[in-house]
């Protein structure tokens, strides 16, 4: 084998095998690291950082599939892990630093907004009175607001405003409130698309459509094949540079004018549905290119 990589998760499961698959075929071998077993250690003269499989050794790469979640406390110390690793020149993909600046909904939000990029109106903060307000004049302006955790993912704990009254539950927010202009496609099935950027370049792309105004594919979403214009393509590639992501999946929608939104970045997608109607075998895609960021890196690590 060639090298050995940590695969980053708590649940492997399909992606996992996946990326296990496509690693293996390049001669790579790869060993499931979930980040609540690892740990730092200083001043007892053996490896400041702990592993599990790479005891005495650090991974040839690190890929990222998932981050657990948990108090602040516990989530800053699993991207220390991340931190560390990159301290310690291991290539870790997507970077740490990205996916911290894309799990954070506001911080991508104001990213994409700096890079003049199409992204809903939105307003972060922790008054409920300043929230009550941008509530209120979005809907004076005859508009709907969805509220969203700043932390999230797979539409949970969404909420659809169309009247003040419509906000029942504050609490799963953890007083910060993420409010953003809801974007109507003007149709009667909601839907949207999803693209996937690695390198730069868009890789494959599906239209997500359901009878709810949540088209993810977790929440119930139906996956259809999509082909896509230079307007998508450039968008997406885009928002994935905005936020500095080696790749991701952007989430865009087009309202009833023809207008496109970027309604998200994600830095840790998930591709099965999008790989079942696109027919591109993702993993091998984002393998081919992890591997291509290595080699990189290590040139890199050499000229210096």
């Amino acid at each position: 084998m060639s090298g050995h990589i940590a695969i980053i998760t708590d649940d492997p499961g399909w992606h996992g095998k996946e990326l296990h698959q496509a690693f293996n075929a390049r001669g790579y071998h790869c060993t499931n690291v979930s980040l609540t077993d690892c740990h730092l250690r200083t001043g007892s003269g053996a490896d400041s950082l702990v592993i599990p499989g790479f005891e005495g050794t650090l991974p040839t790469g690190v890929f990222v599939r998932g981050v657990p979640g948990g108090t602040l406390e516990e989530v800053v110390f699993y991207l220390d892990i991340l931190h560390a690793l990159r301290e310690l020149n291991v290539l870790v993909y997507n970077d740490v630093r990205a996916i911290e600046r894309s799990v954070d909904k506001g911080m991508t939000s104001f990213l994409l907004a700096r890079s003049g990029l199409a992204t809903p109106p939105t307003w972060v903060g922790n008054q409920v009175h300043r929230a009550y307000s941008f509530i209120r004049k979005q809907l004076e302006r005859g508009c709907k607001v969805v509220i969203k955790p700043l932390f999230g993912s797979q539409g949970k704990d969404l909420q659809l405003i169309t009247k003040p009254s419509d906000l029942t539950d504050f609490a799963v927010y953890n007083r910060i409130y993420y409010l953003q202009k809801y974007i109507d496609s003007g149709t009667a099935d909601a839907h949207d698309w999803r693209l996937f950027v690695i390198g730069g370049e868009v890789v494959a792309a599906m239209r997500r459509q359901s009878s709810s105004w949540i088209t993810n594919v977790a929440a119930g979403g139906k996956c259809y094949p999509a082909v896509l214009d230079e307007q998508f393509a450039a968008m997406a590639s885009a928002a994935v540079q905005a936020v500095r992501m080696q790749y991701g999946g952007v989430d865009i929608i087009r309202d009833r004018d023809g207008k496109l939104w970027i309604t998200e970045v994600n830095s840790i997608p998930a591709w099965r549905g999008l790989q079942g109607v696109s027919g591109v075998v993702v993993a091998e895609r984002l393998v081919a290119h992890f591997l291509d960021r290595l080699q990189y890196c290590s040139g890199v690590e050499q000229a210096i």
